[in-house]
């Protein structure tokens, strides 16, 4: 007790545990009483969940405002120093492990320095190096040859590499899309790289370009090997797991700092934070393909007497093929997609142009820089899944000339492209240029019109917008967040956790309830809820509008086709794309940030709804039919039910789509999670406090991805469809 005495914030902190024990034992024993009820079994009947929101909801009414101040919110006193921890460790490791003092191979002097950093800034430098190799490829420039040759070649050679006219780009991209699938993919490939042209947008769009092209091989390399080595050693895939739940769900902004200590600033960070990002994915595509091989044909490859080499290379990859390739499509989307955030650490581009663009509030430069992002989004989407789905004939002997046709072709079009370039300057100057690249300042614009129809809009319409504004604030959102920022501490554990011990019992609530002490351990709990009570709106918000959308369009096939093509053209937009048309229409405050996020967040929702429904046999609804069941009736009691899965697993990516649009949203204005993830990129040293508020967050979505994971699951088994 004396020793006890002498830590009272460890006493402290130790009773409010115990009690939290207590409280969690009662509502244990409370459960048990309730269940054995007539009434409860009624309400499980009809949605289990919902009868103990509405419990736990009930016991939090009751106990607010008799609880003790540690009940309401754990001290910040006795917060654990996790964000110091992580700061100290990694200032450690690049600053003062291993010192070793180098020579400055530029001016000569020396330097005081450690292998971590020699060794991180110099794979930055590499990267660095390949990204101006592609850009000047295509832009032209001279930062490849110096540095290979040295500027003082430069000078005394006047030696230049010179630009890639965009017509040749824009014939390569034809015949790229004629030979994956045909004339509509050829010119679905053509025309945006000619928009992008003279629009005035080729220098930052092949910037863009140039990034995407190295971070997504070795995005896929990575997530290549890791996949393989996962698969054939479970231990590393054991290992792996978590981490990748952690990393798809940490937000895009939480990467970012620790990337500027390791590498500095500048595209080649930019593509480091890109390559962090974006391989997750292929390393669960990979495993998953790997996994699926029939047992049949690595039978017949060991038969054939394939080594444990030649069956990986010869049977194993190219089996598992087309789901590989969709992992390269998800790296090459996810890249595009972390290009724009890549923007805030140096990496140039269209990204940051459109920031530049949106923190000017220039709404017309910001659209048609959206709209290029969106446009090389569809392109490259369409491409690598055309690639994805393109079969291969393996035992096909062609003569060089027509195996390569296409190549021969672009050849042409190239030395064709070049010519004209070269001549027209000495007829015309200025259409010479035109040929090689077109600037800004001389391509088509259309900002002025957009900018004169947003006035327009404001002018003729801000009443409206004004009151909807104040409606959703005071009426609805500001009441949400103030009943959120009320929930006690131990109200939400109870909350919680009694919903994850009736969806999976006694681990499900653990599990759940050790992902919320984390937050709470924190000293952000209050914009942790802030970040709930938004993403709770656009959940539920997103959830009708898709489940509504989704079932009205699965009843007709064409309105099927049409739907999956918007929500196809969607899934592609960059995120901060979103927020162009909200800023231009209803300003900056919180219903800006939240209809974008509903915006966003729907399409999952909608898309797995549709195919939920459309997915379910035929027989059964037949047999439905001739039991006599209304077209309500079919959708209520046999539809629904058996797309249950489908549906869960919607409304599962809307919540990390609504949690990621949420972060992103505090470009414009928010008070939750996401504003103090941004604040650490201007702030030095913030490395722990930037990584300790992703994992806030991605805490968040782990929690709710755990309990609808569980849920579907049971409700899989018990359709018996599992």
């Amino acid at each position: 007790m004396r020793h006890l005495a002498q830590h009272p914030k460890l006493t402290q902190f130790g009773l409010i545990l115990l009690a939290f024990a207590i409280l969690m034992y009662m509502a244990g024993d409370y459960y048990d009483i309730i269940t054995h009820s007539g009434t409860f079994n009624k309400l499980v009947a009809s949605g289990e969940i919902a009868g103990a929101t509405g419990f736990f909801e009930s016991l939090r009414l009751l106990l607010n405002g008799t609880l003790p101040p540690q009940f309401v919110r754990i001290p910040e006193n006795i917060v654990w120093g996790l964000p110091e921890l992580i700061n100290s460790s990694l200032l450690y490791l690049v600053e003062d492990l291993w010192k070793i003092t180098t020579v400055d191979p530029v001016y000569g002097f020396e330097k005081n320095t450690t292998v971590i950093k020699e060794f991180t800034r110099g794979l930055a430098g590499i990267i660095l190096v390949m990204i101006n190799f592609i850009r000047e490829f295509i832009l032209g420039g001279t930062k490849t040859i110096a540095s290979v040759m040295g500027w003082d070649f430069i000078r005394d050679t006047k030696a230049s590499w010179p630009a890639l006219p965009w017509p040749a780009v824009a014939g390569g991209a034809f015949l790229l899309g004629y030979s994956l699938n045909g004339m509509k993919l050829a010119l679905l490939a053509f025309i945006p790289t000619v928009y992008i042209a003279i629009f005035g947008q080729w220098i930052p769009a092949m910037e863009t370009l140039s990034f995407i092209l190295v971070a997504a091989p070795v995005s896929v390399i990575i997530g290549l090997s890791l996949g393989v080595l996962a698969y054939k050693v479970r231990t590393v895939e054991l290992f792996l797991t978590p981490l990748l739940n952690v990393a798809q769900t940490l937000p895009h902004f939480s990467y970012l700092v620790p990337v500027v200590t390791f590498y500095g600033v500048g595209d080649q960070a930019g593509a480091i934070a890109t390559i962090i990002f974006a391989t997750p994915p292929m390393i669960r595509l990979t495993i998953l393909g790997l996994k699926q091989v029939p047992p049949e044909t690595l039978e017949a490859g060991m038969m054939s007497g394939c080594s444990k080499r030649q069956l990986l290379f010869k049977v194993h990859i190219p089996t598992a093929r087309q789901d590989m390739l969709l992992g390269v499509n998800q790296v090459i989307m996810q890249c595009l997609a972390m290009a724009v955030i890549a923007s805030f650490i140096g990496a140039t581009g269209l990204g940051y142009d459109l920031v530049v663009a949106l923190n000017s509030l220039r709404i017309g430069v910001a659209l048609e820089l959206g709209i290029s992002i969106v446009l090389i989004a569809i392109v490259l989407d369409k491409l690598s899944l055309a690639w994805a789905n393109k079969s291969v004939d393996y035992l096909a002997e062609l003569p060089f000339h027509v195996r390569h046709k296409h190549s021969l072709m672009f050849l042409a079009i190239l030395a064709l492209s070049i010519i004209v370039a070269t001549v027209v300057p000495h007829i015309s100057e200025f259409w010479g240029q035109m040929f090689y690249l077109i600037p800004e300042n001389q391509g088509f614009s259309t900002d002025v019109w957009w900018d004169k129809l947003v006035k327009w809009v404001v002018v003729e319409f801000r009443s409206y917008f004004q009151i909807f504004n104040t409606f959703m604030l005071v009426s609805v959102l500001i009441p949400m967040r103030d009943a959120f920022l009320a929930m006690p501490v131990v109200a939400t554990f109870t909350l919680v956790m009694g919903v994850g011990y009736m969806v999976g019992g006694i681990k499900s609530s653990l599990v759940v309830g050790g992902f919320l002490l984390f937050i709470a351990a924190s000293q952000w709990w209050d914009e942790a809820l802030i970040t709930m009570y938004m993403t709770t709106f656009a959940v539920v918000a997103s959830v009708i509008i898709g489940l509504t959308v989704g079932v009205l369009a699965a009843r007709n096939t064409t309105a099927t086709k049409i739907l999956l093509i918007i929500c196809d053209t969607f899934q592609t937009l960059p995120s901060f794309v979103y927020l162009i048309p909200v800023i231009m229409l209803f300003g900056v405050n919180d219903v800006s940030v939240l209809i974008a996020v509903i915006m966003y967040a729907v399409i999952p929702c909608t898309r797995y709804t549709i195919e939920g429904l459309r997915n379910v046999p035929p027989s059964i609804l037949d047999a439905g039919d001739m039991s006599g069941v209304t077209k309500w009736q079919r959708l209520i009691k046999i539809e629904m039910p058996l797309a249950f899965p489908h549906i869960m697993l919607g409304i599962n990516q809307t919540v990390v789509f609504a949690l990621f649009m949420v972060i992103i949203g505090a470009f414009i204005g928010t008070e939750d999670l996401g504003r103090l993830i941004m604040g650490t990129l201007s702030k030095a040293n913030a490395m722990g406090n930037g990584l300790t508020l992703g994992l806030c967050v991605a805490f968040i979505g782990l929690a709710i991805d755990h309990l609808i994971h569980t849920w579907a699951d049971k409700r899989k088994k018990i359709l018996g469809i599992a």
